[in-house]
Parts: structure tokens; C-alpha cells; sequence
């Protein structure tokens, strides 16, 4: 079965991002913090790490050169207003920001914002911040603390926009 996101792409069942954005009106604020028009502001799943957020593209691709101008622009303003806010609400010394989009099954581009806290270790800084990805489960953060985590940032972003 295909899905349909637009007149311009299309995802498959084993996308996950795909399957998200169609079920979008029923899912938890977690998978909802922002919704622009070209991307939506996830928490981070199976992640060691509180607000460790993902940028996901609205509509099937899997690379930044597949945006148009309207996404990529949407992009820049949006990794800053998260950047923003999960400084606020967190306290982080800063914020990251890459894309890799290669797990099977998360091939559908998504950028991270990850916050860096400041008591965070030198060794653990950098690119070594993706071993919060790599945590048992019994490490992830919970559900119903990503979803007020999620809360808290969706206000901070709503009194600022």
C-alpha cells in the first residue's frame, strides 16, 4: 500500500515517518510539538536522551538536496526556533544539529536537534552524543516525560512565535 503525503511524493508501510504523518491528527504531542508546513518537531524515540528532538519532512525524501526552496528555508528558521527553545526549557549549553537518515526503516530524511548539556562530558560531546541512541531500553526516556517535555517546548514556541 502506498501513502500518499502530496502531489509530489510518496512513502511506503515501511517508512516509519510516512506511517506517522498520516496517522498525524492522532498522535501524542511527543510526535506533534510543531507542525510547519513542509516538516513536523518530533521527540526523539528509543533515546537515552531528554529532548533529544527530530525535524521530520512532511512528504517522502531522503535527502536535503530532494528539498524545494520553500522546505529548506523552513529548515534554517526551525532548527533555531527548537534550538531555542530547548535552550530555555532545559538549560542546554547548546544545541546540535545533523542528518544521517540511514536506519532501515528511518531512511525518510529527519534532522536531529539535539540539546548538549553542560555538565555532559568532553568524551560524550560531539559526534559521541549518538551513543544516547544506543542506551538499553531500560534508559529511554519515557513516554509521558517526553510528552511534558514536549508541552513545555510547544509553549516556549508558541510565546515566541
Amino acid at each position: 500500500m502506498t501513502i500518499v503525503l502530496d502531489d509530489q511524493a510518496t512513502g511506503s508501510d515501511s517508512c516509519y515517518s510516512c506511517r506517522q504523518e498520516a496517522s498525524l491528527a492522532t498522535l501524542p504531542i511527543r510526535e506533534r510539538i510543531l507542525v510547519g508546513a513542509g516538516w513536523r518537531a518530533a521527540h526523539a524515540i528509543r533515546c537515552a536522551l531528554p529532548g533529544w528532538l527530530v525535524l521530520v519532512a512532511r512528504r517522502h525524501i531522503t535527502t536535503i538536496a530532494d528539498l524545494d526552496a520553500a522546505a529548506a528555508a523552513e529548515l534554517g528558521v526551525l532548527c533555531r526556533t527548537l534550538s531555542l527553545a530547548l535552550t530555555d526549557v532545559t538549560g542546554c549549553a547548546k544545541t546540535y544539529v545533523a542528518a544521517f537518515s540511514e536506519a532501515p526503516g528511518f531512511d525518510h530524511l529527519h534532522v536531529h536537534v539535539i540539546p548538549r548539556a553542560h555538565d555532559v562530558p568532553v568524551e560524550e560531546r560531539g559526534p559521541s552524543i549518538f551513543r544516547y541512541l544506543r542506551e538499553p531500553s531500560a534508559a529511554w526516556v519515557p513516554e509521558a516525560a517526553m510528552n511534558d517535555l514536549a508541552r513545555a517546548l510547544a509553549a516556549r514556541i508558541t510565546t515566541t512565535a
